[in-house]
Parts: structure tokens; C-alpha cells; sequence
């Protein structure tokens, strides 16, 4: 007995050195990956060519097709085992010339242009724009309450603000972006002629913010504009003291749609190849300024993941495979087509990291799972916290990220990469999301965050 429980001390103290030296040697290594990001890194680099050389890259238009070529060239110089396009074929939309919107004879003010972005998908007014008195609700259930009466032959505008109590900015746009997306459709349901809507950013200012629109089949299609937030004050104060008349006019139009590629690249696993551990963004961008936050930086981050560990000479057990998502503002094609060609071959997704909320000070990552093996599953990964709560990162449960979460089925975890959100819906798909919108070393950071937890899945597994 004595023996037994003298071999038993010996095997713990052993167990415990091992893993004091393992959990050491991954400090280590960790630590080097964040010295090499921030000395060595070139997401920013890539990042700016991406939003000022090619610009906004909606899908379908010639910028998209250039950072498809673009970031396969970049992959080619990565070394990695193979690289490849993946065909999709994606919605068409053109913005068509510079939209207006105007007050027009108000008793108040008198004519006034407002600063106004179509809504992506919108249709336009015609050659001689529209004119309509304008009705202003807060909610689509407020709408429903007006019925045809009160709306027909108006301009429904949509005002209701982001929720400045949500600590979390992405909440705040979660729970106002109804309106954006199927309010004219709503309005033209009881014969609107058109959507005003305020633009979707947690500040005031002059900037509108665009973002995707959905017509419901079925009921008349009309054209759907964004107007600032200053603007949208300005004009909800107008209409509590009189009626007003705004001209509206914008040439957009939806085109046939057309062929485009997301962009993969992959170095193979040394141990378990089949086990595949995907880094990525999505490679689209609104037509407006340089997609620099949305979505470059979660480009950039992925590219760069790749060079960092090249540069360390790492060698994954795992597959670690980027991947350049298109169409995701407009559609998901390129979501779905990825899906659909993983599921064919029966793969595998130990882990999908996306990164699609800017390139901000990180803050950590959100996971998500089919719920049968989540607990069990986030429990083992909380273990690494230790290596990575000095660096300022947290791991908690939340959402994914919308090109990685069709991955769900196939049963490994999925990760939102967090960095903090204050500041992102200034930007969001306005023309001011460029290049010096993003601060270098916040955006390598990034890129460190999101290499030290794929070595971590790598070398354990989960």
C-alpha cells in the first residue's frame, strides 16, 4: 500500500512537471507569435492596397474581381500547400449615379438636400424622381398599426435610433436593422412609394450609412434610401411642427448576376490532415469608401495569421485553411457554396474562425456549436484562458460569424473573433471605412489574437 501510494505521488509530480513545461513552452510560443505580428506583420501593408488601389468591392463589379486575383496572388507568395478558386455565382447591383434627397418648400427651413445613400438592392425612381409628403414611424409594427389609409402615396421614414444602453454595439444593430432590411417592402405593402430610413450607427453625424434591403415577393418593389443621422434628426423635428415634402431620386439596378470565386488556401496537416481549422473574412465590400473595417481587416487578419506562422517555421498537425469569402454583404453565395462543396466531400471542421468586426483592439472571441457537443466541447477550450488573459482576451459563449455558421452540422466549434465594438458602426458601410479608419498595431493585434488560438486548437485539438 505504502508502495502504491508512493508511485501514485511520483506519477502526479511527473503528470504536473510535463504539464507546467508544456504549458510554458506554449507561453513561449505564444509570445513569439505576438513579437513577430507586431514586427513583422503585413496586414496592414495588405490592407491598405485592398481599400485605397481597388477600393469598395461589391460583388459582381470589376473591384471584386481584382482582390480575387489579388489575394490569390497573395496566397501563392504564402507558400502555402495549394490554393484554389471556388465558384459562386453572386447578385449584380449597381448604385447608378448620386442619389438625392431633398425637403423641398418646407415653411421652416425651405429646400434642403439631405446626405443619402441607396440601400443595396434598392430599385430606382425613375428619370424624374418622385415627390411625396413623408410619414415618419418608429417600427414595422408601428407601420402595420397605420394601415393603408395613412400611408398610401407616401414616403414611410424609418427613425428609430440604435440602443445607446447596449454595451455591445452589435446588439444595438441587431435590434434596428429591421427596418433597413424589409421596410420598404413594408411600406410599399400599404401603398408607400418609398423608404426613408436612418442610418444605422450608434453617433450623430453626416456620414449615411448604406447596407442590404430585401423585397418580399409579392408586393411592388420601391426604391429605399439612408439618410445620416443628423439629417434624420433634423427631419423628425421638421415633422412635429409641419408637414413636409421630400424629392427623391436614384438610378439603381439590379443586374443579372454574375460569376465570382471565394479564395482558399491551405496547408496541410502533418498528423491529422482531415481535421481542418479555417481562418477567414469575407472578401466583398460595400461600393462606398475602402471596406477597410468591413470586411479588409478580417482579410488581412487571416492572410497574415498564415504568414506569421511561416514565418515561425511552424508546422501544423492540422489542416489550417484560409479562406477569402465573397459575396457576403449581398447574399452569402460564396457562405453557401462553400457549404454546400464541404458537405459533399465529407469534411471535417474542427474549428472555423471568422473575423468581421473590424480591426480594433481585441477583446477575444464569441463561440458557437451544434448544441449536442458545445458544453462539453467550450468547457475544454477554457482551459487555455491562462495563456491568453494577458493579452486582453476573453473566450465566451455568442454568435460565430454569418460565412462560417452554415458549418454548424458537421459539429466543431465556431468563433467570432471579438475585438472591442465602440467604435465600428461609425464606419459600417459608409464611405468613410478606409485605410485611416484602421490603426496598425490595433489591426496586428488582431492578427495575434487569431493565431495564438489556432496554434492552441492545433497542438491540442478540442
Amino acid at each position: 500500500m505504502y508502495r502504491f501510494a508512493l508511485l501514485f505521488i511520483c506519477l502526479l509530480f511527473t503528470t504536473n512537471h510535463l504539464l507546467v513545461a508544456q504549458t510554458d513552452e506554449d507561453a513561449f510560443f505564444i509570445k513569439e507569435i505576438y513579437n513577430t505580428a507586431l514586427t513583422k506583420g503585413k496586414a496592414y501593408e495588405w490592407l491598405y492596397h485592398l481599400s485605397e488601389n481597388i477600393g469598395g468591392r461589391l460583388a459582381g463589379s470589376p473591384q471584386a474581381a481584382a482582390a480575387v486575383e489579388y489575394t490569390k496572388q497573395l496566397m501563392d507568395t504564402l507558400g502555402m500547400d495549394e490554393v484554389s478558386l471556388q465558384e459562386c455565382m453572386v447578385p449584380h447591383w449597381e448604385r447608378g449615379e448620386k442619389e438625392v434627397v431633398r425637403i423641398v418648400n418646407s415653411y421652416q427651413i425651405g429646400s434642403l438636400e439631405l446626405k443619402a445613400l441607396s440601400l443595396g438592392n434598392s430599385i430606382g425612381t425613375g428619370d424624374n424622381g418622385l415627390t411625396a409628403e413623408v410619414i415618419e414611424v418608429q417600427t414595422l409594427d408601428e407601420l402595420d398599426s397605420l394601415g393603408f389609409d395613412k400611408v398610401n402615396g407616401k414616403i414611410v421614414f424609418f427613425n428609430r435610433p440604435l440602443d445607446p444602453t447596449k454595451l455591445n454595439t452589435f446588439s444595438a444593430y441587431g435590434g434596428a436593422a429591421d427596418q433597413r432590411v424589409f421596410g420598404a417592402s413594408r411600406a410599399a405593402k400599404y401603398g408607400g412609394v418609398a423608404a426613408l430610413v436612418r442610418s444605422l450607427t450608434t453617433r450623430n453625424d453626416n456620414v449615411p450609412h448604406t447596407g442590404v434591403m430585401i423585397y418580399e415577393e409579392g408586393i411592388p418593389q420601391v426604391p429605399a434610401i439612408a439618410i445620416s443621422t443628423n439629417d434624420a434628426n433634423l427631419l423628425s423635428r421638421l415633422l412635429k411642427k409641419e408637414p413636409v415634402n421630400v424629392y427623391m431620386s436614384n438610378t439603381s439596378r439590379n443586374l443579372s448576376k454574375k460569376k465570382s470565386y471565394n479564395v482558399i488556401g491551405e496547408i496541410k496537416g502533418s498528423e491529422f490532415p482531415n481535421e481542418i481549422i479555417l481562418v477567414g473574412g469575407h472578401l466583398d465590400s460595400w461600393d462606398v469608401g475602402g471596406g477597410a473595417h468591413d470586411d479588409g481587416a478580417g482579410c488581412v487578419h487571416a492572410l497574415d495569421v498564415i504568414q506569421v506562422l511561416k514565418r515561425l517555421n511552424y508546422k501544423p498537425k492540422r489542416t489550417i485553411r484560409c479562406v477569402m469569402f465573397m459575396n457576403e454583404e449581398n447574399g452569402q453565395a460564396g457562405a453557401i457554396a462553400y457549404r454546400d462543396e464541404s458537405d459533399a466531400k465529407g469534411e471535417f471542421h474542427m474549428a472555423a474562425i471568422e473575423s468581421d468586426r473590424g480591426g480594433f483592439t481585441p477583446r477575444g472571441f464569441t463561440c458557437d456549436a451544434d448544441k449536442e457537443i458545445f458544453e462539453e466541447k467550450f468547457r475544454k477550450i477554457t482551459d487555455w484562458l491562462p495563456l491568453l488573459q494577458p493579452y486582453g482576451l476573453d473566450l465566451k459563449k455568442g454568435g460565430s460569424g454569418a460565412d462560417i455558421a452554415r458549418l454548424k452540422p458537421q459539429k466543431g466549434l465556431l468563433f467570432g473573433f471579438e475585438p472591442d465594438t465602440q467604435r465600428y458602426f461609425d464606419y459600417h458601410h459608409t464611405d468613410i471605412d478606409r485605410i485611416d479608419a484602421v490603426n496598425k498595431r490595433e489591426l496586428q493585434l488582431g492578427v495575434a489574437a487569431i493565431a495564438s488560438l489556432i496554434y492552441l486548437l492545433d497542438q491540442y485539438g478540442i
